[in-house]
C-alpha cells in the first residue's frame, strides 16, 4: 500500500459498534472468539460513562476504519508514576502493511510522554511471531522473566468471598 492517508483519532461514543466489531475481529484472530462477550452497552458504559475505564484510538486508512488501540493507565510503584498499558492493538488484514500499526503505536507513545508516564507496556501472545517482530522493530523489549497471572470467573469470586478475619 503506497500513498495512503492514515488518520488516528480518539474514539467517540458513536464508534461503539465499530469498536465492538474490531474487538470481535481481534478475538477471531487470537482464537478467542468465545471469550469476546462485551456488548455495545458494556462498552458505552465502560469507555464513555462517568468513570471511563479505558480509552480508544481509531485508525483510518483513506477514510476507512482500519484498526484500533484500546489503552488505560496503570501505576508503577518503583517509578512513582503512572504507565500506559495497551490492552488491544488490531489492524484489519486488508490494511496491514500500510503503516497503521506503527502510527497507532507512535500515537500511544506520544500520549504516554505527554501524560508523563514512566512506561508503555503491553502483552503479546507467544505464538504471534509477526506481532513480536513488529514490536522489536519499534524498540520494545520482552519481559521474559515475567508471566501474566489471572483470576477470573469462579476462582475470582471464590477468593473474593474468603473471610480471613
Amino acid at each position: 500500500m503506497t500513498d495512503v492517508l492514515i488518520t488516528i483519532r480518539p474514539a467517540t461514543i458513536d464508534d461503539v459498534p465499530l469498536i465492538r466489531q474490531l474487538i470481535a475481529e481481534l478475538a477471531d484472530y487470537e482464537k478467542l472468539a468465545h471469550a469476546a462477550v462485551a456488548t455495545d452497552d458494556d462498552l458505552r458504559a465502560q469507555l464513555f460513562g462517568a468513570h471511563p475505564a479505558a480509552e480508544v484510538l481509531i485508525g483510518e486508512v483513506d477514510g476507512e476504519p482500519a484498526g484500533f488501540a484500546l489503552f488505560f493507565h496503570n501505576f508503577s510503584t518503583f517509578l512513582g508514576k503512572r504507565g500506559l498499558y495497551l490492552e488491544d492493538l488490531y489492524v484489519r488484514p486488508a490494511f496491514r502493511g500500510a503503516g497503521l500499526g506503527r502510527h497507532l503505536m507512535a500515537a500511544l507513545a506520544r500520549i504516554a510522554v505527554q501524560r508523563d508516564c514512566g512506561r508503555f507496556e503491553w502483552s503479546v501472545l507467544d505464538w504471534n511471531q509477526p506481532a513480536i517482530d513488529f514490536y522489536r522493530r519499534l524498540g520494545a523489549t520482552g519481559m521474559d522473566e515475567w508471566t501474566v497471572q489471572r483470576l477470573e470467573g469462579a476462582a475470582l469470586h471464590a477468593l473474593a468471598a474468603r473471610d480471613e478475619l
